[in-house]
């Protein structure tokens, strides 16, 4: 099986001013008329063999008028234009402003072809791709240059198992940006899909090695919800190495969604209600056996009263459930002896 060639190089192209080349185009066509119609009159007034000429200098002339116009490429700044002649990479366009290339050359993005912005924007939708098109006109499209600027992925929501199995709801939002065009064109088909699809399967790398929140509290356990930004960042580096074919630069990635999926919601919500109890029982117990120790102490240092271990125990017992009690206790006043 024949290996893929990829295009690892980047050839940045220095154009030719274009505004000589502009006036060139423009002079040459009244010329060509002008040559034409003398040409004509010559032959009218038996002068033949200039007239000849001059027609002939016309023609030619028409018949070139157009390569100064067919090479003149126009770059604003964040744009690069990717050409291509006889089908072998030429070069890429980056510096802003009016340039005169080969004009046998032509332009290639693999995202815009035969699309205007409003057709690509619903195409990149339709598949779940959401982007920001800020700076991109139909001439640009048209023109099929290749936005240099940061963009916009957000993919939606996408229903993922977590480590421990739990289906979870997490959206992803990825900046980024085209770094070599010359791999964004030739190595993917297209590059904006491609990046969709490969935060997609990063996402999903990612978090299926946590889960969504610190089953037992720990402090040294990772999760999605309390660890956030180191997941962020092995997202980041996990599409980056997934796209570095395709020549793209991933600038950020931030969790903007984090939720049970809606089927298990209800009953994690118990388990963190119940968990949530569970420690507020426990520091309710830690302060109540406190305070009986402190109680006892100051029974015992103030000789207040002399207790034997049976009275203790019922003190004790008495002063937990008064203090650990979820409703307020009942007193019940013993006027005799306590025998």
């Amino acid at each position: 099986m024949e290996e893929r060639k990829l295009v690892n190089d980047e050839i940045v192209l220095k154009g030719k001013p274009g505004i000589p080349m502009l006036l060139l185009g423009i002079f040459l066509l009244p010329v060509s008329v002008l040559a034409l119609v003398f040409g004509v009159e010559l032959v009218t007034w038996d002068g033949m063999f200039p007239g000849v000429i001059l027609i002939a200098l016309g023609i030619l002339y028409l018949c070139l008028c157009w390569m100064p116009f067919a090479g003149l490429k126009v770059i604003k700044p964040n744009e690069a234009l990717v050409l291509t002649l006889f089908g072998k990479y030429y070069g890429t366009l980056k510096e802003p402003g009016i340039f005169f290339v080969n004009p046998f050359v032509s332009a290639v993005n693999p995202t815009m072809e035969g699309k205007d912005v409003e057709t690509a924007a619903a195409t990149a939708g339709s598949t779940g791709l959401s982007l920001t098109l800020s700076g991109k006109s139909k001439d640009s499209a048209s023109g099929k240059k290749l936005s240099m600027k940061a963009l916009t992925l957000n993919n939606g929501k996408q229903k993922i198992n977590d480590q421990l199995g739990n289906p979870i709801e997490i959206g992803v939002v990825v900046i980024w940006r085209v770094q070599n065009t010359a791999k964004a064109v030739f190595n993917v088909d297209n590059y904006m899909e491609f990046l969709s699809i490969q935060t997609d399967s990063a996402l999903r790398n990612i978090v299926r090695l946590y889960p969504y929140d610190m089953a037992d509290g720990g402090e040294d356990e990772r999760s999605l919800r309390g660890s956030s930004q180191m997941v962020a960042e092995e997202l980041k580096a996990e599409i980056q190495n997934k796209v570095e074919v395709a020549g793209l630069e991933i600038l950020e990635a931030r969790i903007t969604h984090l939720a049970y999926a809606p089927e298990i919601a209800a009953a994690m919500l118990q388990r963190q209600q119940a968990s949530a109890i569970i420690d507020a029982r426990k520091m309710i117990v830690d302060g109540a056996v406190g305070m009986v120790e402190m109680a006892l102490e100051k029974l015992s240092e103030g000789n207040i009263v002399e207790l034997d271990e049976e009275r203790k125990a019922a003190m004790v017992s008495n002063l937990l459930v008064v203090l650990c009690g979820s409703k307020d206790a009942q007193p019940i006043v013993n006027s005799g002896s306590i025998y």
